[in-house]
């Protein structure tokens, strides 16, 4: 027990009578309470008892995949922080609108979240009637992860480095990655461009597919991340011979980025970030922000994240904002001077 109030119990210590006055009113003893229980009672209130029932995360990718395992993570913590069930739903395909548009509509007041990704970003321009706008349809909440992309060849390949590959640009090199209109292959396709490069892309089904494509020389080249390709390249059935980063990346310290290699105006670094619908208010994302941004920082989550390839990423919702508008305008730029027939 407290000694001051073992002090007052047992009489240790004399009591000054209380001034006389009228007992307290309503907003006095709600007052009283509030400073009593501390700050999750002021939060509560203004959060109006934020979350009061499970709160749904819409994964636009199949279970397994890097943006459904990162959230799957904060997710578990999320839900003994916040005391309601974090349920993901994954809703994979159509690229990335049928889960978009189960959020979109949604009641704005948290119980119902989305993961974006920089393929909405990338959809904004590439899509001509894209059913939502992820800019003024969401509400940033926090970034989760971010990602950059490896440049891959076999491991038997005569390309050594990026300079290897930008001394090979008119050999007619064919570059694998995923579906049209994703990450990695607006990636393929911006290096094709910013390098000159006579090479075709070649688009594949799953990851899976451009990994065995890359390891066979069907392909010379593939993007993919290094969550995906880390057991071939820690096997030694790949290597990677740039990263697309801004920095190299500290997964890959070794590995230089692209920019670094000689295209100065090249990065790609991905994410995955969450964002409620749009007019959510504003203590509802700040406790969310916060409670991300606890987890994210927490050594066994960061750890955990690490070792599966995931660099967690938590930021303010503001910052989350402008991430979204200049991804935007970067792959509206990308679409355009790689005459990339919109869909």
């Amino acid at each position: 027990m407290h000694r001051g109030f073992g002090s007052l119990i047992h009489g240790r210590a004399p009591v000054a009578p209380l001034p006389a006055r009228g007992a307290p009113g309503r907003r006095e003893l709600l007052a009283l309470a509030g400073t009593l229980a501390g700050p999750s009672i002021a939060r509560a209130q203004d959060t109006g008892g934020y979350p009061s029932r499970p709160i749904r995360v819409v994964v636009g990718f199949a279970a397994g995949g890097l943006a459904d395992i990162t959230v799957r993570v904060i997710g578990e913590a999320l839900s003994q922080r916040l005391g309601q069930q974090v349920v993901i739903d994954n809703r994979p395909g159509g690229a990335g609108t049928p889960a978009a548009m189960a959020v979109v509509p949604a009641a704005p007041d948290g119980h119902t979240l989305a993961i974006l990704s920089t393929g909405n970003a990338i959809n904004k321009t590439l899509f001509r009637h894209l059913p939502y706008d992820p800019v003024t349809d969401f509400t940033p909440v926090s970034g989760l992860a971010n990602f950059d992309l490896l440049l891959l060849v076999a491991a038997n390949s005569r390309l050594r480095s990026v300079a290897d590959v930008l001394a090979a640009k008119r050999e007619g090199l064919a570059i694998g990655t995923i579906s049209p209109g994703s990450t990695q292959n607006l990636a393929g396709e911006w290096l094709r461009v910013a390098a000159g490069m006579d090479a075709t892309i070649v688009p594949y089904r799953t990851t899976a597919d451009v990994l065995t494509a890359v390891q066979r020389d069907d392909v010379q080249l593939g993007f993919e991340t290094y969550a995906t390709a880390r057991s071939l390249l820690e096997g030694g059935q790949l290597r990677a011979v740039g990263s697309t980063g801004s920095s190299r990346s500290s997964l890959l310290p070794d590995v230089p980025t692209l920019r670094e290699s000689g295209l100065a105006d090249y990065a790609v670094v991905g994410w995955n970030a969450l964002f409620a619908p749009a007019r959510t208010p504003k203590p509802v994302v700040d406790l969310l922000n916060r409670h991300v941004t606890d987890v994210l920082q927490t050594g066994e989550i960061r750890k955990r994240l690490l070792d599966l390839g995931i660099e967690p990423a938590p930021g303010t919702a503001e910052s989350m904002g402008e991430r979204l508008r200049q991804d935007v305008a970067t792959w509206a730029s990308v679409i355009e001077k790689a005459n990339i027939q919109r869909q």
